[in-house]
Parts: C-alpha cells; sequence; structure tokens
C-alpha cells in the first residue's frame, strides 16, 4: 500500500505560496500544489476564481466558527472532505467501493480519500498526472 504513495511525483507535495486578496487585505497562503490544484478545481465547480472561493470559505469559517485559527489547515481539510465526496459519489454511481480496505486501514482511512480524476496545472506549469480509483484484485 506504501508503495502506491511513496511514488508521488514531489512536485505534488512542494508547497507553494500564493497572495490572496480577502476583503481588500492581501495575505498569504502557503499550500501544497496538489491542494492548490485541488481549490483550482473547485472554483472552476462553483464558476469562480480561486481567489473568490478561498475568500468565499474564509467569511462562511469565520461565521461559523467565529475565527480561524489555521487557515491553510482548514483548506488542506476541505479539500480532503471535497475529494472523500468526490469518491463517494464515485461508489454510489458505480454500486461498489472504488477502494477496499481491509478493517484496519478503514479507521485510518477516514480522512483519505481517492485521488482526482481531473487534470489540471500546477503553479509551476507542470501537467498533474491523471489517477484512476484503486480496484481490489
Amino acid at each position: 500500500m506504501c508503495e502506491f504513495f511513496v511514488k508521488a511525483d514531489p512536485i505534488q507535495y512542494e508547497q507553494r505560496s500564493r497572495t490572496v486578496r480577502v476583503h481588500g487585505v492581501l495575505t498569504s497562503i502557503r499550500l501544497e500544489n496538489m491542494v492548490w490544484d485541488l481549490l483550482a478545481e473547485m472554483a472552476e465547480d462553483e464558476g469562480c476564481t480561486t481567489n473568490a472561493l478561498i475568500a468565499q470559505f474564509h467569511d462562511e469559517i469565520l461565521a461559523h466558527r467565529g475565527e480561524v485559527p489555521n487557515f491553510a489547515s482548514f483548506l488542506r481539510v476541505t479539500c480532503m472532505r471535497y475529494m472523500r465526496r468526490r469518491m463517494m459519489a464515485l461508489e454510489k454511481q458505480q454500486g461498489e467501493p472504488a477502494v477496499r480496505l481491509q478493517p484496519l486501514q478503514m479507521a485510518a482511512a477516514e480522512a483519505m480519500t481517492t485521488p482526482l480524476q481531473a487534470t489540471g496545472t500546477h503553479g509551476s506549469g507542470a501537467l498533474r498526472p491523471v489517477i484512476s480509483p484503486i480496484r481490489a484484485r
């Protein structure tokens, strides 16, 4: 199982800082390239820019929680939850789990998700690999 993860392209987990404007205030956010790609995909799904989506997330978490102690971590978890929701939709559509796990792995996989199948670009301009769901044999 670990081989799948350790063979990930290092560009995916390389961090990149970007400046985002939230209510007229410029702030720098440092996230992994894969997280930036997911945020861009989520923004496209919502019909807005990545900056607009991030500002919307900021407003909504602030309204819900009253504070944002670690916004970068919130964005990472948001991306994992987005991927998990996509995996669950795929499972429903196909009528079977996209990923089969042993009982012990299930608890650890609660926050895990299937990698995206859509293509895009990293901040560096490199193409993101297309990854399909893992199937049990």
